[in-house]
């Protein structure tokens, strides 16, 4: 594999090798203890975060961290341990604790490593280029989130203050392996750069927030360009206020849009399912979203976010349609709760891998001011605040900030509103997904209009 990280070149302090050896010298032990089966896996991580504000150096942060954790099988119950210290007698002490947890906790018919015949082959793991190690040193960094902060504060004299700027640069690696014949591992990087000015002055004062986050620092927005547009966020929010408690319809910016795509995977991933605390329980084979809308994975996406040619488990991951013409096509499953649910395990163990949310009915120029026109009166949410949401019946009610719109115009912003609904009718209810495409971690989605929904104000 191309992205194997050298020992020494990118401030690793241990080789792909060197993990080898702790891995197979963990699943060595826990097979002379007694163990039915066994996995581990060893992982390290380092990375520099540098936070300025007005101007100053605030903070400087240089993190190394690793850790060997090891699961043990004694038929079907199952232990856990883990360490930092990789000499072979903790890992023989750890192996132990393990197996020790194991003999004493209750049997689980389910338990246990993920079937043969759906393991990821050795060998057979395709590059997915994820891998982009940062040489920045603090001073270049710090200089990098200056230029972020002083573009923010230039971008007009009434952004007053700036709560800080920050740069991270982070890179790790491990290697897993388990004994129904899965080895795997590889390196990763993800670095950002982030700004959060303050406009205005005593209680008329807003503040927002921006940031670039990619694999390969070569990616980034520039500093300039992160901080004159979190300063115009900023700016857009003064002299916000309440408005009348009415229904009408909502659009959610698409970095919220990714927020709604994810309550959804939440919904129909295995632990809510099997645990029947979901909304959408039975839900596969039903129309849950209207025909026009589409959900694809795609774990195999260059330097994506979701990326990963297997899942936590070493069960290999497929591209797939998630959600076709509105319909649910696949649940979210590891090998544990796809056996409680007396399915086949969908490898997505550890989460989903690059999700994106489309429309049929979008067309290429259906921007944001497109999507402000499709609204036509209603609220254009940019923020949420709070944890309102019940999983189980899928009731939603947050607290929000945004721009009242009429007749397809921002006509001035909003605050101190909350919007309320149920996730089962804001999905149906999606009228438009808009082509201001935007990734949000692993999820890639457009800005949402949804039909209607309750907005709670004065």
């Amino acid at each position: 594999m191309k992205n194997e990280p050298a020992q020494a070149a990118h401030g690793f302090s241990y080789s792909r090798s060197e993990f080898e050896e702790l891995v197979d010298f963990a699943l060595d032990h826990a097979r002379k203890l007694g163990a039915t089966n066994s996995g581990a896996e060893a992982s390290e991580g380092c990375g520099l975060s540098v936070s300025v504000r007005k101007g100053e150096l605030e903070t400087v942060e240089r993190n190394r961290d690793k850790s060997l954790g090891v699961t043990v099988y004694v038929g079907n119950q199952r232990g856990n341990a883990s360490t930092s210290d990789f000499s072979r007698p903790a890992i023989q002490r750890t192996v132990q604790a393990a197996y020790d947890i194991a003999r004493f906790t209750a049997q689980d018919p389910v338990a246990g490593l993920p079937d043969l015949d759906d393991v990821a082959p050795a060998g057979a793991q395709p590059d997915l280029d994820l891998f982009h190690p940062w040489d920045v040193t603090s001073e270049q960094a710090a200089e990098l989130a200056l230029r972020c902060e002083r573009a923010a504060l230039q971008t007009d004299k009434r952004i007053t203050n700036s709560e800080g700027a920050g740069v991270s640069a982070q890179q790790s690696h491990f290697f897993s392996a388990h004994t129904h014949g899965f080895r795997g591992g590889y390196a990763s990087s993800r670095h950002s750069i982030s700004v959060a000015p303050i406009a205005g002055k005593g209680d008329g004062m807003q503040r927002d927030a921006w940031y670039s986050s990619m694999r390969s620092a070569a990616e980034l927005a520039s500093p300039e360009a992160v901080g004159r547009y979190a300063a115009e966020r900023a700016l857009a929010r003064l002299k916000s206020r309440k408005i009348p408690t009415r229904e009408c319809p909502v659009l959610f910016e698409s970095p919220l849009a990714a927020g709604l795509l994810g309550g959804f995977v939440q919904a129909i991933s295995g632990g809510s399912l099997y645990r029947k605390s979901t909304f959408l329980l039975d839900s596969l084979g039903k129309q849950v979203f209207p025909e026009h809308v589409h959900i694809d994975e795609d774990p195999f996406v260059q330097r994506g976010k979701g990326s990963a040619a297997f899942d936590e488990e070493g069960v290999r991951t497929r591209a797939r349609k998630v959600v076709d013409a509105g319909r649910v096509e696949g649940y979210f499953l590891s090998s544990y709760s796809a056996r409680k649910l007396g399915m086949k395990t969908t490898g997505n163990a550890g989460g989903s891998h690059n999700l994106s949310l489309t429309s049929r009915l979008t067309q290429p120029g259906d921007d944001l001011v497109q999507m402000l026109k499709k609204l036509g009166t209603g609220l254009f949410v940019i923020e949420l605040m709070g944890q309102g949401v019940n999983y189980v019946t899928g009731d939603y009610s947050r607290g929000a900030s945004g721009f009242w719109v009429e007749n397809g115009e921002i006509a001035f912003p909003v605050q101190e509103i909350t919007i309320a609904g149920n996730l089962k009718n804001m999905l149906m209810g999606i009228q438009a997904v808009g082509a201001d495409v935007y990734n949000y971690g692993a999820k890639t989605v457009g800005s949402i209009l949804i039909d209607k929904m309750k907005v709670a104000g004065s």
